[in-house]
């Protein structure tokens, strides 16, 4: 199992869990706006550290990014497989062509 993939199941078990017993569970607990809202957040520190240049900064918030896109997902019912399918339909389709497929 991946690093992820590990993550994406932890989220998952703390859908059900006491908010007060752990932080991803009081997100989750917060609603589907909030992890998006949380999500975002930790984006735009992501790419302040992306234009600053400080890689091991942009490694920490890239985490960070990655866990809040879990949690937000995850309050969608969203799960992790459900995007790697979609990661794996996409592949060896050109970025360009996909992209103009979407208009």
């Amino acid at each position: 199992m991946s690093t992820l993939q590990t993550l994406a199941a932890t989220i998952a078990a703390r859908k059900g869990a006491d908010p007060d017993s752990s932080w991803t569970a009081k997100l989750l607990a917060k609603g589907p706006e909030k992890c998006a809202e949380k999500f975002g957040e930790e984006a735009v520190e992501a790419i302040i550290e992306a234009v600053k240049g400080d890689r091991a900064r942009l490694t920490a918030e890239a985490a960070d990014v990655l866990y809040h896109l879990l949690v937000m997902c995850a309050a969608r019912d969203v799960a992790l497989a459900d995007i790697e399918r979609e990661l794996s339909r996409r592949e060896g389709t050109s970025g360009l062509s996909e992209k103009a497929a979407r208009r």
